[in-house]
């Protein structure tokens, strides 16, 4: 039986990561979040004193780290050389070393092999920013998420205050202004909307009502709900 793969691509801070969740939850599906993957390879590369500048330390060090996956009570766990790092992959500093980094070859095949891999084996909700035109391009259900670089900044500054961190709004927007530019104009699996991709702003939205838009998509796509 071949398995339904649901692709949700889009920028940082889109919301990517809680819907795809809970889309996955109501579906009992495996959810694959792929950026973490991506933060996971970050956090080694900080760790190794490595320039993202420098393509060729990046690419050696590929070849030494170890990324896998763990499911806990159907929530997955990144491990790096075996460590569980998943509580410590989601800061600033982390994510802009992912954001230049993954646009790097070697790092994109090391995961997505293992990316594929997982969506042969089970039933995935799978986000990131070319899972429908690179990773899973066959995947039945395609979404494009976005939001306004300012509503995504706003939301990431809530989120980092409610953590108890110091952050400053503006900063945060030109950050993931940033890195929506890079992400949209790398060499390798660019961010771009796959022509067969639903598009959902979530600006104005609230996240019932992105779950339900997917939902809905998917099951227009041939997903059968029970």
């Amino acid at each position: 039986m071949k398995h339904f793969n649901i692709a949700i691509d889009g920028p940082a801070g889109a919301g990517k990561s809680t819907i795809a969740k809970e889309v996955a939850r109501r579906l009992g599906f495996v959810y694959v979040d792929t950026g973490a993957m991506y933060r996971t390879m970050a956090l080694h590369f900080i760790r190794s004193g490595i320039d993202p500048k420098d393509e060729q330390a990046v690419a050696a060090s590929c070849r030494d780290v170890d990324v896998s996956l763990r499911y806990e009570n159907g929530v997955q766990q990144v491990l790096l050389g075996g460590e569980n790092v998943t509580g410590l992959i989601r800061t600033e500093e982390v994510g802009n070393m992912a954001s230049a980094t993954s646009v790097y070859k070697p790092v994109r095949e090391k995961l997505v092999q293992l990316q594929q891999a997982l969506a042969r084996r089970e039933n995935v909700v799978m986000d990131g920013r070319d899972i429908g035109t690179c990773v899973l391009p066959d995947a039945p259900a395609k979404i494009y998420l976005t939001a306004s670089s300012a509503v995504r900044a706003g939301r990431r500054y809530k989120e980092l205050v409610e953590k108890g961190m110091e952050c400053d709004l503006a900063e945060i927007e030109r950050d993931i202004i940033d890195r929506d530019y890079r992400d949209m104009n790398r060499e390798n699996s660019p961010l771009r909307q796959a022509e067969d991709a639903v598009l959902v702003d979530s600006s104005c939205m609230t996240v019932e009502q992105v779950i339900v838009a997917i939902l809905e998509a998917a099951k227009s796509r041939g997903l059968e709900v029970e």
